[in-house]
């Protein structure tokens, strides 16, 4: 019984993932296109949580939907990009479905390719792995690890710099 109601849940969270990541790329406004990703990597999360794996739940919390999107918002805000409906439309949507479309179709082969007649064991077991994960991030995958917080730390940055040229062209434009 308790399986039945673990499928339905995450039935239910796929559904809304999947609602909420294609009003990621549909949304005409940038802030509710981050709101909706919020939804979907809070979804992930519940993901986790159903698959009994809490702390990669918290981290995915932690580090997706509290720093990733914030960071994303605060460049929106400091280089001023238009929030409200812009026209961003082209007309590269249909080869954008068909590109979409073949990346789904060979992903979802090759998952089912390789986890074919494999049983998943969703029973839980003592204890936290907190502390090996910690170190395998922090030995094995140092390097992608710091490549990532270079990144953020260089579209921050970047973000700044933009809006400060922002506003010198408006500050000489003003005189």
């Amino acid at each position: 019984m308790a399986e039945i109601w673990q499928e339905v849940v995450f039935w239910v969270f796929a559904v809304a993932m999947s609602l909420a990541a294609l009003r990621v790329v549909t949304s005409s406004n940038v802030v509710h296109a981050a709101l909706y990703l919020v939804g979907t990597l809070m979804g992930a999360a519940a993901l986790y949580v159903l698959l009994f794996a809490e702390f990669v739940a918290w981290v995915q919390v932690l580090v997706y939907v509290g720093a990733i999107v914030v960071l994303m918002l605060f460049g929106l805000m400091l280089t001023r990009a238009p929030i409200g409906k812009a026209h961003f439309d082209n007309n590269q949507r249909l080869l954008a479905a068909v590109v979409a479309g073949a990346l789904f179709g060979v992903t979802s082969y090759i998952m089912v390719r390789a986890f074919d007649g494999t049983d998943v064991n969703f029973a839980r077991t003592v204890g936290t792995k907190a502390g090996g994960l910690g170190e395998v991030i922090f030995s094995a995958y140092i390097l992608p690890f710091e490549v990532v917080s270079m990144l953020l730390l260089a579209a921050l940055v970047g973000a700044i710099v933009v809006a400060r040229k922002d506003e010198e062209v408006e500050g000489h434009n003003a005189d």
